[in-house]
């Protein structure tokens, strides 16, 4: 099979097998979505993907939060066919254009508090890149190493975005990583690492970041920063307490810490305000940007206070930090969210959609918690045949998810799954979802779940 001259004369009479097949035996064995949705893709349309075997997905995956807009979004597409007719540059290193001047207006015009009068700074096009810049920066200002991260947090596969990410498994193989990192508890209700959940749990989790930072035999060295998710996405959808968030901020302000929140997949909109951190009232002094914001193409860029802008020059470059298609998507996509009312359509479908999952909780027996804020939530699956902690809270169920989300395939509905042994169902659909699709979703996703408790207890 040779390789066709064009995009359209792209071959599409082969089947799902097929193209699954050769691309086992061209690409490296680390995919990973290919194996839980065995499906090759011809087109995509707002919330929907047809394979090539002309079957339709509703997607609440969305490039992983990428596809704030869903796919192929007129206003996306308009843009790109723009900039290619008007003879743009298409890559431009960090030399500006008049493109690059609109995006950084449209981008500074969202964030929160100082960060608006703050400086932005262009990176790689992976958010994982941007978490790098984010933690050199922070270094190079404070003078100090240490960095301080929490349970549960993703924030990269790099070595150093690795190191700040709490997920064992990509780690076990590596060995030492980047030195100088710290963990700390974050405030999961529902498996509370101390033990107490609700106000009690936020108590003491604050109570022992600011112990531990001001302790002189705590054996930790004052932290250059502490990075967080206002939501934590892939470690199971998770937001932070509001006050814990704020009592965090108090306490980094304090101590003369620098606080970084990665926003790479909760911000821009997907709680239904630009950025998760906003819930809280709390303004970052680095804040960490990519997915959405290049409006389905690659970006990634920081947001800091001006006071600390003090690279050298080329003290963080990328090649691809120049990419003008990523910003005319991105622009955008900005306009369009900023439209009246869209936001406010994300958060009461969010309200809606939260509802309904807490509902469908009391009929089906296998969810422990139903947590999110807009369009992004978590429904955590839990084995309740074995006995319940002091808390209430049942064991983890990853066999159980896996199987729902095998079902939810089978049943034409595309999501992931993350958190503790992958037991936690996410559903991350474009902001664009109408009310008949969160229906459909609801409707797909609870068939699935039957499906699955019922071919468990047989397997049983």
């Amino acid at each position: 099979m040779s390789a066709p001259a064009c995009v359209s004369d792209l071959p599409t009479r082969f089947t799902n097998e097929h193209y699954l097949s050769r691309q086992a035996r061209m690409e490296s064995s680390v995919r990973s979505y290919p194996r839980k949705l065995p499906l090759a893709i011809a087109k995509a349309q707002g919330c929907w993907l047809t394979d090539v075997d002309g079957r339709d997905y509703l997607d609440c995956l969305a490039g992983a939060g990428t596809l704030a807009l869903g796919h192929n979004h007129p206003s996306v597409v308009q843009a790109i066919q723009d900039t290619l007719t008007a003879g743009l540059p298409l890559h431009t290193l960090d030399l500006t254009t008049p493109l690059k001047d609109a995006f950084c207006e449209q981008v500074r015009s969202i964030l929160p508090g100082e960060l608006a009068q703050g400086r932005l700074q262009f990176c790689g096009p992976s958010g994982a890149d941007a978490v790098e810049a984010a933690i050199k920066l922070a270094k190079t200002v404070t003078g100090r190493s240490t960095v301080c991260s929490f349970s549960g947090g993703y924030h990269g596969m790099t070595q150093g975005t690795l190191a700040l990410t709490g997920n064992l498994g990509p780690k076990q193989a590596l060995g030492a990583l980047q030195a100088g990192v710290q963990f700390l508890p974050y405030p999961y209700s529902y498996r509370c690492p101390f033990g107490l959940g609700g106000e009690a749990g936020i108590d003491a989790a604050l109570h022992y970041v600011e112990h531990l930072l001001q302790d002189p035999e705590s054996g930790v060295c004052r932290p250059a920063a502490l990075i967080l998710e206002a939501v934590q996405g892939e470690g199971g959808v998770i937001p932070a307490p509001r006050r814990w968030l704020q009592g965090i901020r108090a306490i980094t302000e304090q101590l003369g810490i620098l606080l970084i929140i990665d926003e790479v997949q909760a911000g821009i909109g997907r709680t239904g305000q630009w950025f998760a951190c906003n819930d809280a009232g709390v303004v970052p002094d680095i804040l960490v940007m990519s997915k959405a914001i290049g409006g389905s193409l690659p970006m990634a860029l920081l947001a800091y206070r001006e006071a600390l802008d003090v690279w050298q020059p080329a003290a963080h470059t990328g090649t691809f930090r120049g990419n003008q298609l990523g910003m005319a998507t991105g622009l955008a996509t900005l306009q369009t969210l900023a439209a009246p009312g869209f936001l406010s359509e994300v958060q009461r479908k969010g309200e809606q959609l939260g509802g309904q999952l807490r509902a469908l909780q009391n009929r089906v027996g296998c969810i422990g918690e139903v947590r999110g804020r807009g369009l992004m939530w978590g429904v955590e699956i839990v084995d309740k045949r074995q006995a319940a902690n002091r808390l209430g809270s049942y064991p983890a169920f990853g066999e159980l998810a896996k199987r729902i989300q095998q079902e939810c395939f089978a049943r034409g509905l595309i999501l992931e799954l993350g958190g503790r042994h992958g037991a936690v169902v996410r559903l991350l659909p474009p902001l664009i979802i109408s009310d008949s699709e969160l229906a459909l979703l609801l409707e797909r996703l609870q068939a699935a779940i039957v499906a699955a408790e019922q071919a468990l207890a047989v397997a049983a």
